[in-house]
């Protein structure tokens, strides 16, 4: 099955032609072949067939290589977080990830903010391009004691930052340990276990026993596209998300195939941590803006069914739902998902 099967709306013509072009790109992303030109004013950065002009920002951050070489920011435990700079023209923007992905998940929807914001993407402990000692605490709260490392290199008082799933409830986290830090949050279904539910969850975690299973490693990156394509959840996934987390999550090995950046036993590990971290016992000291966006509901023990207890607990909580998306709209529908960051974010921001 060809990767824009998931979409279901093209022509059979274009559809042939999406895939080659996809196949291609997730080729080149995980092989390092050089995607970027040179311009008059600036460097232009193409992917996946959309453009944008990435400026240095002064000396903080003019020695970055661009998109394909993170920055590298120590953090706690011996812990070094890669910050993806994503490009874009305004104040900056902090995305972060859920559990498994990686920073550059969010390329799809940081090309609808390029006009409105300089987006940036960390790649968390235990993800991505990371370094991460052997035995470290992948603890939710280790996770948010990171982001505020990542916040205080950006240099940024009262950031603006949006998180999906764990990447939804570190942000909290990190918030309500040292109030102030950001301005305003969008998260969505951020993983905020209410007392009951996350008394349910005291079983085997199903999560983690899936991530143990998880196939790790794939012949070439077209074989991975073809697998993640033909099966949910990520059957579901714009087309441009898979190829991101295709191209970005995974690394090259020596034989020419691909293998995770998060490995399944530290993905493990990450969701048994979910329902251990109480952060919705903390809400109540978040004291900035926070919109809270759900996909359907559908399930009593997924983040979309806690997510009106969120807002009503957040003393400036707001709820916005999104009924046809699933828990992974942020990588269905990213235009749909760039306007509403930039709704609840960007409007009245611009320096």
């Amino acid at each position: 099955m060809g990767a824009h099967d998931i979409a279901g709306v093209l022509p059979q013509r274009r559809h042939r032609i999406e895939v080659r072009r996809l196949e291609r790109l997730v080729e080149a992303g995980v092989h390092g072949e050089d995607r970027v030109g040179r311009t008059g004013l600036g460097r232009r950065v193409v992917h996946g067939g959309g453009a944008y002009r990435l400026r240095s920002r002064g000396p903080r951050h003019g020695s970055m290589e661009g998109m394909d070489e993170p920055r590298r920011i120590p953090a706690t435990d011996g812990v070094v977080v890669a910050l993806h700079d994503l490009g874009g023209d305004g104040p900056p923007l902090l995305l972060v990830h859920a559990t498994g992905f990686c920073g550059r998940i969010w390329e799809p929807v940081a090309r609808h903010l390029a006009d409105a914001t300089h987006v940036f993407a960390p790649d968390m402990r235990g993800h991505g391009h990371s370094a991460v000692p052997a035995g470290t605490d992948l603890s939710w709260t280790a996770i948010a004691a990171d982001l505020a490392a990542v916040v205080a290199d950006l240099g940024v008082t009262g950031a603006v930052a949006a998180g999906h799933s764990m990447g939804g409830a570190v942000l909290l986290l990190a918030e309500a340990a040292a109030p102030g830090t950001f301005g305003a949050l969008w998260c969505y279904e951020p993983v905020c276990f209410p007392g009951d539910a996350a008394a349910r969850t005291d079983g085997e975690n199903r999560l983690a026993a899936s991530a143990r299973r998880r196939r790790a490693d794939f012949p070439s990156p077209a074989a991975a596209l073809d697998n993640f394509a033909s099966k949910p959840p990520f059957s579901a996934l714009h087309p441009d998300a898979l190829a991101a987390y295709i191209t970005h999550g995974f690394a090259p090995t020596a034989d020419g195939g691909i293998t995770l950046r998060c490995r399944p036993a530290d993905e493990a590990q990450l969701y048994e941590h979910g329902s251990r971290h109480g952060a919705f016992d903390r809400l109540d000291r978040v004291r900035c803006p926070v919109t809270v966006c759900a996909g359907a509901v559908d399930d009593p023990d997924q983040p979309a069914a806690w997510a009106a207890a969120i807002a009503d607990r957040l003393p400036l909580g707001c709820l916005e739902p999104h009924p046809d998306l699933g828990h992974f709209g942020p990588q269905q529908d990213p235009g749909r998902i760039a306007a509403s960051i930039r709704a609840a974010l960007l409007e009245d921001r611009r320096a």
